[in-house]
């Protein structure tokens, strides 16, 4: 009997391998003699540098850097030296997980600390640099970071801006002379499921603006804004990327380095199903066990167990889903992929509670899964 279990993190609880290590616990109670495979997943958000590393004997780094207020903060990064290959979650230098509630300020924060991350893989020698650009604080078209890898933006005065997206309503001028060229050496890609454009009803500020403080006189000012930064960009690099799919993720860093690094989007769980083996982890394999926190129609957006679902379908491998809660219209997944799923939850609970009892409401669940498995495959 050959498992595997690939879940997400179960976010305010457990780790994506505390969650894998559960289930396997769980599962081995039925079935102390099966290959049960380990292979923690994240869709590009939370989590992702966490489970790449778990997977590829990588290493955790840290660097301080100026948070989404210019703090300091000491963010952690991935490195993969065998291939050159950074992961940097953005939301470890420029999140929302850095600011209290009453801190959030979508015309201020800025991107400057994750260019700076950027800049501390460059030092390490990446060739490949993968952004994972979940949970972003900021709304700053991504200014922040290019200007932390050497871009001036100035103002009519020959100043440079002052940070955050505000501001880039004052920019007159771009000048890209002091743009670090090891950048022109490296390969860009986002891990994000972000489609929306940098500017309009669906850009980054009138969708992402208010989760991070921005009223509604400010949601507008920000659009103004970013569509101004984009005008300049666009003359200084003779090319437009405002309304292209994906430039309004976090805050719109989208367009900076669809514009400024020549990134390519692909789908977080698609990057880290890759870098883990997922696929070759799968061939053979009797049952695919994945999760998350909240299953429902969201899911759908590309989020781990769509993923995860959609490989093992692929190859005939039936996938059965453990989450935290069951949400409306998680039965679409039942067309893609996924046959059966499952709450942890037995009986009342608070959600703290839910949260606190994880690992044995995991272990519990998947002995109630093997078993059931067990009533169907007699000699399993």
């Amino acid at each position: 009997m050959k498992i595997i279990i690939a879940p997400d993190s179960f976010k305010d609880s457990l780790s994506a391998a505390g969650v894998a290590q559960a289930i396997a616990q769980g599962l081995a109670e039925v079935w102390p003699d099966a290959e049960l495979r380990q292979c923690p997943m994240a869709d590009g958000g939370e989590g992702t540098v966490e489970s790449i590393l778990a997977a590829c004997d990588g290493q955790l780094r840290r660097h301080p850097v100026q948070g989404p207020l210019g703090a300091t903060v000491e963010a952690r990064w991935g490195w993969l030296p065998q291939s050159h290959t950074a992961i940097i979650e953005m939301a470890e230098a420029s999140g929302l997980q850095l600011l209290a509630l009453d801190q959030r300020d979508a015309c201020n924060s800025s991107t400057f600390g994750t260019g700076e991350l950027i800049l501390a893989a460059l030092d390490a020698g990446a060739q490949r640099i993968i952004l994972a650009i979940g949970g972003s604080a900021t709304n700053d078209g991504g200014a922040g970071a290019l200007q932390a890898l050497g871009v001036k933006l100035l103002d009519q005065q020959g100043r440079m801006l002052p940070r955050g997206g505000l501001a880039l309503a004052d920019l007159a001028a771009i000048e890209l002379d002091s743009l670090d060229p090891r950048l022109a050496r490296v390969r860009f890609e986002i891990a994000a499921d972000v489609n929306n454009p940098l500017c309009g009803e669906q850009g980054a500020s009138a969708i992402f603006g208010p989760q991070k403080g921005a009223s509604a006189q400010q949601v507008q000012q920000l659009d103004q804004a970013l569509g101004h930064f984009a005008q300049r960009c666009a003359e200084v690099l003779a090319k437009d990327v405002r309304d292209e799919p994906g430039s309004g993720a976090a805050g719109g860093l989208g367009f900076a380095a669809k514009a400024f690094l020549g990134a390519q989007f692909r789908p977080g769980v698609e990057v880290v199903a890759e870098l883990v083996g997922l696929e070759q982890a799968i061939q053979g394999a009797d049952l695919v066990i994945t999760g998350e926190g909240r299953f429902d129609a969201q899911t759908l957006r590309g989020k781990t167990p769509f993923g995860v679902a959609r490989i093992a379908r692929a190859q005939g491998v039936p996938v059965i889903v453990l989450a935290g809660t069951l949400g409306e219209g998680y039965q679409q997944m039942y067309a893609h992929g996924v046959d059966a799923a499952f709450a942890l939850t037995s009986g009342p609970m608070s959600l703290e509670q839910a949260c606190r009892e994880a690992p044995r409401l995991l272990r519990e669940r998947a002995t109630d899964i093997a078993r059931l498995w067990r009533l169907g495959n007699p000699h399993r």
